[in-house]
């Protein structure tokens, strides 16, 4: 199976659906500019810029992406194994293979799907020291520590809550949905893996005076036509082009 690197440009699908947020903007964000050549007549267009980054628990769109990829020497690369369907989603329930919590079930709070990364909530945790200075020792807290989805996580069947291993299937009307291979019962997605930074989940969603609305959409079309952006302007307002153009010659 032929492994990916994570030091990579792309941003992953269930990470783009998250943030709700057009992928230019994630783009223009994520961007680390070294170098530029000054914007005069003399130069060329030219940039020095990186084209790998390191994903970890941070959005691509934070400013604490930004600091750890501000580094121009990165740490070598780790392989990822690619994943054709993702099937761990926010508010699963699942079961832990590995560590102290093995054994142990909970809710899937975020997933890093660049990194084949997910945070369950409450489990696998670590002390860390927070806000330490020379004059104060800092607060230890318990911070949840991410689990690869290939080895360390079953998803949990909700029939009899026991990990099992699932399988795309498709329905008689033809949609995909999650089967647990152990039972045959349909695992469903849950709605908060629809959750966004804006809303929890669509229907709870109020219009925002900026918003394009379904409306707007709807009925503002673009029909392409052979013409300029001036003879359209003619059309519509009615003008007409009489006057004769000026002989020109070439020698």
């Amino acid at each position: 199976m032929r492994l990916t690197n994570y030091l990579c440009k792309r941003v992953a699908e269930w990470t783009k659906k998250y943030s709700n947020l057009p992928d230019s903007y994630i783009d223009r964000t994520m961007r680390t500019v070294f170098w530029r050549t000054p914007r005069k007549v003399q130069y060329l267009k030219r940039t020095h810029e990186r084209k790998r980054y390191w994903f970890s628990i941070h959005k691509p769109w934070t400013n604490n992406f930004k600091l750890e990829n501000c580094k121009i020497e990165m740490p070598p690369a780790i392989p990822v194994e690619p994943i054709k369907d993702w099937s761990f989603f926010r508010g699963d329930r699942v079961e832990i293979l590995v560590g102290r919590d093995k054994g142990k079930q909970g809710i899937v709070k975020e997933i890093i799907q660049e990194r084949n990364w997910v945070i369950v909530e409450g489990l696998n945790t670590k002390l860390e020291c927070v806000g330490k200075k020379k004059n104060f020792p800092g607060i230890f807290m318990t911070m949840e520590q991410p689990l690869l989805v290939t080895t360390d996580i079953a998803l949990v069947d909700p029939h009899d809550l026991n990990g099992t291993k699932i399988e795309w299937r498709y329905t008689e009307k033809g949609e995909k949905v999650r089967v647990s291979v152990r039972t045959g019962r349909i695992i469903p997605i849950p709605e908060s893996a629809l959750e966004t930074i804006d809303y929890k989940t669509p229907h709870l969603y109020h219009e925002q005076s900026k918003d394009t609305t379904k409306e707007n959409v709807e009925t503002v079309t673009f029909k392409p036509a052979l013409k300029t952006f001036e003879m359209e302007i003619m059309e519509k307002m009615g003008i007409q082009e009489d006057r004769v153009p000026k002989k020109s010659y070439w020698y």
